[in-house]
């Protein structure tokens, strides 16, 4: 399973870790006794409480979009197996991003589990979860409808002006709505999310991409809002960098729905963090639909299908983050950046999951600094096999469309541009302090 931070395992389970990599003659019997030391250790209360707090309650719980609370013991004691079978397999919670491929791997807002905690549940399951001391349980914690935004309470809420309606069924099928925002005096964004409205309309809404429109109705600077597709989470700017909103802006909705065998409603909305008034940020994000592959060509039965696309970093930039977009044959898709003196360095990998469209914001001391003329290549693979469970029809040939049943190979980068001297100063600074900046130093 790979290593394991021996600090933070129960004393049983750090004890078995041990005789593992000791490797006793006595092997069999002593990793078979301490198994069983190890796993009786591991309580609900004092292991695994706090696991399913920082990583699972916020969509598993009443009212949230899991299928069931993991508030109490009570709760979680039911499907302890299927807990400990997604979290193994790195299913739960949704993250994708592969550890073991590319140069970065923090992120804000992961609520990935470490080896050392994926072991603790294993072993709590193994051990016939136990309940353990109520005294050990951690405070609950707390929740209200605010925390349903994955960026915290908004400052604007931007609803569509109409509620559409999504027929049982039929075709899908595409609309704009356009929004009045309300604001009276300009503004910069700190964070954005979109999301469908409340019930069932998430079923229905294939994506939702907001673009912000000034006064006069032409397309604000920043390149699109936000954009939403089933599980994504929000858009988070780094300190000092934002998009600005002008007074008399509207918001445009372009919604995709499809039918689901039953008529559902929706009205999608946008939430908005804003900065302080009278706050101008250092930097204007800009949020791309690139690089895009759309001519794509997937044979019937095809496996590990790949494509390949581009997009060139016309000056000096920081990567905020990055979001892979495919269908139902996706499978997974790998960030590269092309630097100006032909290095290459693989950034991340995503193993594609359809059901998670999940926006990956670095940390702001590790986020890539981008020298000018550096090109991002997205490789993306398919899977268009019978192996596939969300393959619709492995029969077919499948190229690009908008529909759900046709695929796509496309990439949102967010990203803001710097001067030739921020962007030195920057550099040297990561140099200096032994962080990672990007392989072409100048």
């Amino acid at each position: 399973m790979g290593s394991c931070d021996r600090s933070v395992l129960p004393a049983g389970l750090a004890t078995l870790v041990g005789v593992l990599v000791l490797g006793s003659p006595f092997g069999l019997v002593a990793t078979a006794q301490q198994s069983r030391s190890a796993a009786s250790s591991v309580t609900f209360t004092k292991d695994v409480a706090p696991i399913l707090q920082r990583s699972c309650q916020h969509c598993h719980r009443p009212g949230s979009i899991g299928p069931m609370s993991l508030i109490s013991f009570e709760d979680a004691r039911p499907w302890a197996r299927a807990i400990k079978n997604r979290v193994v397999q790195r299913q739960m919670p949704p993250w994708h991003v592969d550890r073991d491929a590319g140069t970065l791997h923090k992120f804000k807002d992961d609520p990935s589990l470490s080896d050392a905690e994926i072991a603790t549940i294993s072993a709590w399951v193994d051990g016939g979860t136990l309940r353990g001391n109520p005294a050990d349980l951690p405070a609950p914690r707390q929740f209200d409808d605010a925390d349903r935004w994955h960026i915290g309470k908004p400052d604007l809420i931007v609803s569509m002006p109409v509620e559409a309606t999504i027929a049982e069924a039929g075709p899908d099928w595409w609309a704009n709505y356009t929004a009045e925002t309300g604001l009276t005096e300009d503004r910069y964004i700190k964070a954005v999310e979109a999301k469908p409205g409340p019930g069932a309309a998430a079923r229905v809404v294939h994506h939702e991409v907001a673009s912000l429109l000034g006064p006069d109705d032409a397309p604000a600077a920043g390149g699109t809002l936000v954009e939403y597709a089933v599980g994504k989470n929000g858009d988070v700017f780094p300190d000092g960098a934002g998009k600005l909103i002008k007074a008399g802006s509207k918001i445009r909705f372009n919604m995709h729905y499809h039918s689901v065998g039953e008529v559902i409603k929706d009205r999608s909305q946008v939430g908005i963090v804003l900065y302080p008034k009278g706050y101008v940020p250092k930097h204007v994000i800009n949020t791309v639909l690139a690089p895009n592959a759309d001519d794509l060509d997937i044979p019937a039965g095809a496996d590990n299908v790949r494509s390949d696309a581009y997009y060139k970093m016309e000056r000096p930039a920081h990567l905020v983050g990055f979001m892979p977009h495919m269908h139902n044959r996706g499978k997974r898709q790998c960030l590269e950046a092309i630097y100006p003196n032909m290095a290459v360095e693989q950034l991340n990998c995503v193993n594609y999951d359809f059901n998670w469209q999940i926006v990956y914001n670095y940390a702001d001391d590790v986020a890539p600094l981008l020298p000018a003329g550096t090109i991002m290549h997205v490789i993306s693979w398919h899977d268009n096999s019978a192996a596939n469970k969300n393959n619709p029809d492995p029969r077919n040939w499948v190229g690009f469309g908008n529909r759900t049943t046709d695929d796509m190979a496309r990439h949102w980068l967010t990203y803001y541009y710097m001067s030739d001297d921020e962007y030195k100063a920057e550099t040297a600074a990561r140099v200096r302090i032994g962080q990672h900046a990007t392989n072409q130093q100048q």
